[in-house]
């Protein structure tokens, strides 16, 4: 633990603590679990002092899968997953008992690791999706945070200010139990505090946004009149109406889209009622949320940086969260980098960069699914025959991870001849992996050790890795994308390391 200690006016001396972690959800979790695989504690304090409850599910991909399986964390979040074996199916209708326009069938989990199997081009991501509760997949995180001993997670506190000048920040923090007040004084600080990001606020930092927001309104019920429920997770999208199916609860959650008057002015149940068509049988509860596509303007500030919904907000609830899984990831190991010392400026002010990048990505992406629903509701609205309307869907493409044998992209993932999985290899920090017949990357490693970059030498001799990696050395990040590779020139090389291993000006740290 990081003690605090009452100065002579009552207050709180502050400690000294690498980074201070504000929100303890997907991002905030996970960001701690980078930090502390590559060796750096850090304080995360989160405003909730009970588990959460929230009843979406939510997908993570086989690449967001991929990453955290880095962090040993797969085989414990899929005890929590849903029945591998059951296809999740997305139902759409003109309306609530109409017959389905179309039924999207996706692969079960296991039919997913089927098909990896027979892929031995590396293009396949190692783990499959993951189909959760959102509670399930924080709580998890909580307790794998909870038991590290690089983690000081405190829940019930709350942020609530920050003073920040360019070689540290201290933020205030009060203890909900006690009510006292803290300062914690931190080289670096994460805001990872949600689409409501208080630290996001400290900075002033806006967002940009795609389109005005659309309010929605979430309701949580049990049905009698709902006629035969699947067996597994599934959900029907018609006009006006989303369901999901919790089939683990026998829960249903009604997500409406609703006009500015309908906001401010309606009923929730009278307005489920209206697009069930009947009654509800129990209303369990009712949540308010934003259909918005925003991405901040900017991702840091000197030594506080945002992530996760706090840089971005791409979806309504129950949205897969591989933008924040992502976002985590790239900021922990670049924060380690810098808390370590090997990492220069450049490199920690990629982050911005790489992530903000991916966000507007998605972005598009998703305000391409949300079009398509809202299409679907319009044309339904009109008329359109159920040829049209399944042709409006097959339009949409699916979205895919892609990786590939160039810098900047993910690395392919070879199974190699033993069965075993290159990615399994690789080292926490940087890898460089030598193909060569006369182990050549022995001296390209001593060159990057010597400048205190952090890199473990993999010579590998398997004719599947020789297949996909075309280049004899290819050196990969700690996050599995490609760095450089030896289609480069030997100033390349050079060039390479100047730019991660800048020196980098930063207060020695006290872990009290």
């Amino acid at each position: 633990m990081h003690a605090t200690a009452r100065d002579n006016h009552g207050g709180m001396t502050p400690p000294n603590t690498p980074v201070l972690v504000v929100g303890a959800g997907v991002t905030g979790c996970v960001l701690a679990l980078e930090l502390a695989h590559h060796g750096v504690p850090s304080i995360v304090v989160e405003r909730a002092a009970r588990a959460p409850r929230h009843r979406e599910l939510t997908l993570v991909s086989g690449r967001s899968m991929e990453l955290l399986r880095r962090l040993g964390l797969t085989s414990a979040l899929r005890r929590h997953g849903f029945d591998p074996d059951w296809p999740p199916e997305i139902v759409w209708a003109r309306g609530i008992g109409q017959p389905p326009v179309l039924v999207s069938r996706s692969p079960s989990v296991n039919e997913v690791l089927r098909t990896y199997e027979k892929n031995t081009d590396g293009s396949d991501p190692i783990e499959a999706y993951l189909l959760l509760p959102s509670s399930d997949l924080t709580s998890r995180l909580r307790v794998a945070a909870r038991d590290h001993p690089l983690i000081d997670l405190r829940q019930g506190w709350t942020f609530t200010d920050l003073r920040a000048d360019a070689d540290a920040v201290v933020a205030v923090l009060v203890d909900a139990a006690s009510g006292e007040r803290h300062m914690v004084q931190a080289t670096y600080l994460a805001g990872c505090d949600g689409a409501h990001s208080t630290v996001r606020r400290c900075l002033a930092v806006t967002m940009e946004q795609l389109a005005p927001p659309v309010p929605h309104c979430t309701v949580y019920f049990r049905s009698d009149e709902l006629a035969g429920p699947p067996p597994g997770p599934a959900t029907i999208i018609t006009a006006g109406l989303t369901l999901t199916w919790r089939h683990d609860e026998h829960v249903w959650i009604g997500q409406l889209p609703m006009s500015a008057g309908e906001a401010t002015m309606a009923d929730p149940t009278a307005l489920l009622r209206g697009r069930l068509g009947s009654e509800p049988a129990e209303i369990l509860g009712v949540a308010q949320s934003e259909e918005a596509l925003r991405v901040a303007t900017a991702y840091h500030r000197g030594p506080v940086y945002l992530a996760g919904e706090a840089a971005h907000h791409l979806a309504p609830p129950g949205g897969p969260v591989d933008t924040c899984i992502g976002d985590a990831v790239d900021l922990g190991w670049k924060l380690a980098a810098a808390v370590h010392g090997w990492g220069g400026p450049d490199l920690l002010a990629s982050y911005e960069h790489e992530r903000r990048q991916r966000a507007l990505i998605d972005r598009e992406m998703a305000a391409r699914a949300l079009e398509t629903r809202r299409r679907f509701g319009r044309l339904a609205v009109a008329g359109a025959s159920p040829e049209v309307l399944a042709g409006v869907l097959d339009q949409e493409a699916p979205q895919v991870d892609l990786a590939g044998a160039f810098p900047g992209a993910r690395a392919p993932a070879v199974r190699m001849a033993d069965g075993g999985e290159l990615f399994d290899k690789l080292g926490p920090q940087f890898t460089l992996v030598d193909q060569t017949e006369a182990g050549e990357g022995e001296e390209l490693v001593a060159t990057a050790e010597a400048q205190g970059l952090p890199i473990k030498h993999l010579p590998v001799r398997d004719p599947l890795v020789r297949d996909r990696w075309a280049a004899d050395l290819v050196l990969i990040r700690p996050d599995q994308h490609i760095a450089w590779h030896s289609g480069g020139s030997p100033a390349g090389w050079k060039h390479l390391l100047d730019a991660m291993t800048a020196t980098v000006h930063r207060p020695d740290h006290v872990n009290t």
